[in-house]
Formats: structure tokens, C-alpha cells, sequence
């Protein structure tokens, strides 16, 4: 059975990249796009005072969405919904059990991080789902190439959906895999253990190769930034551990910063319970 993608869509230039990025990535999955619209109807969202919501009607908003689709090349539905986004996110997934969520990430601001709320991470906080965020200038030509995966050293694991379909995607674009770890000195002994703990998931199996990069740099989330921009990666993936997606102060996690800031896009897994212990 084909996988699908789920992809949001508000009809704006950034949502417009996400869905060309997706589409290049699903002819060679073999994948079928969902192509999902959330009518927020209500007075009091926020958005509607910023200027970040789409004024259409659900008339129009019906053909925006079935122009959208006739211009694919690829399998695809479309879908409108209404109510809260992470409520209509969460209905689609269970009625389409996709491989992936993806969506865009807004145009750089100003404002604080602190005080940033985007789609991409009020569904981390509610809902663990492998999620792909692409920034605003990321190329949408081509599928990615070179995968950059963060590890920590820390042992976790992964739900056997998300490592097939992660499997899958490595193997269908015949991309190069390397498992960059994060280190404030300069030691590199603790690299190979990163490694290993990717490959105690399943996630490299029957790969050709795997390489691993070591960076020396007091802040994480910009050390794989370096990583990514050394190795030349075109897209950053991240595992998400629940205490980092639950907690209070998510907006200074390290996924968090890299969702905001990555220059490529962002891959986010979400490490399950069984892991638990190890955090």
C-alpha cells in the first residue's frame, strides 16, 4: 500500500514550497499527498489580528484546494477542515495513518523566540507524529541528497512505523546518511557510541554507508547548524524526546531552535516511551 503525506496548506508562498518539496519527494516513494486546509473560524485566533490567515471563504478555499491539486503530477486528495489546527491534524492522521506531516515554516521575524508560536511547534507539543518543517528559501527542485541525523550518544527508540518509513525514505532517494554528534569539547570517543545508538534502532539497516561527524561547539542546536553547512546536508534529521516536546519551556529546547532556524529542512521523530528510562 502506497504511504501517504500529509500536507498543510494555507494557500501562502511559504505553504506553496512545502507542498513542491512534498510532491518531490513523493514520486519517488511511490507516496499518494493529502492535501489538508484548516478553516480557523474562530474570532478570537490570535492569527486572525496578524494578517497570517487566509480571508477566504470555505467556497473558495474548496476551489483554491482543487486548483492546488489539478496542477500535481502525483496522486493526491484534498481536504478542508474546521476547528483548532492540531484538532483537524490529529482526525487526519488517524483516518490516514501518514508518514509524515509536512508543513512550513513561516518568514524569519524579529520577535523573540520566546514568543514565536507556529503550527510546527504546537503539534510537537500535542502531537508526537513524524513531522517535516521546510523553511521559507529551502530549494523544492530536488529531493534531498545528503541526510544530516543528530545524536546525542543517549540510547532511545523509535516506533517500527517511524523507522520503516524513515528506512524507506533513505533507501527510495538513495541518500547518503551521516550521524553528526554534538560535543562543548574537543574528545570524539563518545561519536562512535552516537552511531551506535542510531543503529540500535533499525534506522540504518541495509544502508551501503553511514558516516558519522563529530563538532566541538558549546551550543547544540548551532553546532549542527555547522554540521549541516559543513557536510553539505539538504535536509537535518532530529530525534524529539518527550521531556523536550512536553515541558513548559519547549520554545529553548534544541528542536525547537532548529525548526525556527534551520537553514534546510527539519525532520523531527519523536522517540517513544520505551526510552523512557534512558532520558
Amino acid at each position: 500500500m502506497a504511504p501517504n503525506l500529509l500536507i498543510l496548506t494555507d494557500f501562502f508562498a511559504g505553504a506553496n514550497r512545502a507542498l513542491d518539496y512534498a510532491t518531490n519527494l513523493a514520486e519517488p516513494l511511490g507516496a499518494r499527498l493529502v492535501l489538508l486546509h484548516v478553516h480557523r473560524a474562530s474570532l478570537l485566533d490570535p492569527e486572525r489580528f496578524t494578517g497570517k490567515l487566509s480571508n477566504l471563504g470555505p467556497e473558495d478555499m474548496t476551489l483554491a484546494l482543487n486548483s492546488l491539486t489539478r496542477q500535481l503530477a502525483v496522486p493526491v486528495v484534498a481536504e478542508l477542515g474546521v476547528g483548532q489546527v492540531e484538532d483537524v491534524v490529529r482526525d487526519a492522521v488517524e483516518r490516514h495513518h501518514p508518514a509524515l506531516i509536512v508543513l512550513s515554516r513561516p518568514q524569519d521575524s524579529p520577535t523573540p523566540d520566546e514568543l514565536v508560536t507556529t503550527t510546527a511547534l504546537n503539534l510537537l507539543r500535542t502531537s508526537p507524529y513524524p513531522l517535516l518543517v521546510v523553511p521559507p528559501a529551502a530549494p523544492a527542485t530536488t529531493p534531498p541528497k545528503r541526510v544530516a541525523l543528530a545524536a546525542d550518544g543517549g540510547k532511545f527508540s523509535l516506533g517500527a512505523s517511524d523507522v520503516d518509513a524513515m528506512r524507506h525514505l533513505l533507501s527510495a532517494l538513495h541518500a547518503e546518511l551521516t550521524v553528526v554528534h554534538v560535543t562543548e569539547s574537543a574528545t570524539r570517543h563518545t561519536a562512535q557510541q552516537a552511531r551506535e545508538s542510531v543503529e540500535h534502532t533499525g534506522l540504518t539497516r541495509d544502508l551501503p554507508a553511514v558516516h558519522t561527524c563529530h563538532v566541538c561547539q558549546a551550543e547544540p542546536a548551532e553546532g549542527l547548524m555547522d554540521a549541516v553547512r559543513e557536510q553539505q546536508a539538504d535536509l537535518l534529521v532530529v530525534i524529539a524526546r518527550p521531556h523536550t516536546l512536553l515541558g513548559r519551556l519547549f520554545h529553548r529546547s534544541v528542536t525547537a531552535r532548529l525548526v525556527l532556524h534551520s537553514p534546510v529542512p527539519v525532520l523531527v521523530l519523536s522517540a517513544t516511551d520505551s526510552a523512557k528510562t534512558q532520558r
